[in-house]
Parts: structure tokens; C-alpha cells; sequence
């Protein structure tokens, strides 16, 4: 079989200026709606008995 060589000398730029403050605030916003939502099925539960 024949051996394809790649001669490619691209550097791959990692952009360290990027912000994870978005990330983090929409990991609260569903961590806090999750936790009402549980809360609001437990008040719903305890409130049948």
C-alpha cells in the first residue's frame, strides 16, 4: 500500500481570551430552576397527605 504523507505545518491557535462567565451563569440558572422544580413537586406531594 502506498503511504500518503501530509506535509501540513498549520498551527492550531487556542484563543485564551475566551470567557466561561456565560457558561457559569447558565449552569446556576439551570441548577436553580432544577432545584425548584423538586422543591415545588415535594410541597405538591406533602400537601395531598
Amino acid at each position: 500500500m502506498a503511504k500518503t504523507e501530509l506535509n501540513t505545518k498549520q498551527k492550531t491557535e487556542i484563543d485564551d481570551r475566551s470567557s466561561l462567565k456565560g457558561t457559569l451563569a447558565s449552569v446556576f440558572f439551570l441548577g436553580i430552576f432544577i432545584i425548584v422544580t423538586w422543591v415545588s413537586v415535594y410541597y405538591l406531594f406533602v400537601d395531598r397527605f
